[in-house]
């Protein structure tokens, strides 16, 4: 038996990258997907269409979870089509990097609206039918620059900081209620965003690494279905680093 099967899973930001394997791979272990993009309408109908082919139940929503109204809104239309919200996985986030004294106000309320304030708005529109059901497992990626920081990033740094105190404040919350609140954080990880970075800056990254090596998006996908399934029934409240031992 699959790891997740006919549970329903809503992943934020799925159109690439993590977000994107994380429902694959839902998918293929049995999981009803439905999921938020914001840009591209054709990547979104393209994924709804794959995921499709596992036999499972898949629906895209044009979506953006930093609006406090429309993550009200998009909870209740996966309830109307789904009938049930077992797993949210909150991967949806944005980077502007850039040096403090030069960072505009702009760079910072950007990014921790779209990184911070998306994970409270859907979390708290989430917990609503979870706590009906007396279970859940809510997963919010953060990233290690949340855990030491990063030069250049002090806005994303924050955001994803921010992340791992409400995660864990969530926990302590509806730990009673029989819902799980984690949150993953993926080291230097293969995607298109890592992708725009020269080969050097590449490599000197994974010289760093224990591992040697970049993440695959799989990876933290694997991480992801360990902590939405029942293999971790008794974790919460943590903050699990896929990350290559890069903070080790």
């Amino acid at each position: 038996m699959n790891l997740v099967t006919g549970k329903v899973a809503l992943v934020t930001g799925a159109s690439r990258g993590i977000g994107r394997a994380i429902a694959l791979r839902f998918a293929q272990e049995g999981a009803n997907v439905a999921f938020t993009y914001l840009s591209s309408v054709e990547k979104g109908e393209a994924l709804e269409a794959e995921l499709a082919q596992f036999g499972i139940t898949a629906k895209g929503y044009r979506s953006d979870a930093s609006d406090h109204k429309a993550a009200e809104e998009l909870v209740t239309q996966v309830l109307a089509d789904f009938g049930r919200l077992d797993i949210l996985i909150n991967n949806a986030g944005i980077t502007r990097d850039g040096l403090l004294m030069r960072m505009t106000e702009e760079q910072w309320d950007t990014v921790i609206t779209i990184n911070l304030k998306s994970v409270f708005n859907l979390t708290k529109a989430a917990i609503k039918p979870m706590m009906k059901a007396k279970s859940g497992s809510i997963i919010n990626l953060t990233s290690v620059v949340g855990l030491r920081g990063n030069a250049g990033q002090a806005n994303y740094a924050a955001s994803k900081a921010g992340i791992i105190g409400f995660t864990k404040s969530v926990a302590l919350e509806l730990g009673s209620r029989n819902i799980r609140s984690n949150a993953i954080a993926p080291g230097f990880i293969e995607t298109e965003m890592t992708g725009e970075l020269n080969e050097k800056a590449i490599e000197e990254w994974k010289q760093s690494i224990p591992l040697k090596r970049g993440g695959q998006p799989d990876e933290v996908a694997d991480a992801c279905l360990f902590l939405a399934s029942d293999l971790s029934r008794y974790i919460t409240g943590q903050v699990l680093q896929v990350d290559g031992g890069m903070l080790t």
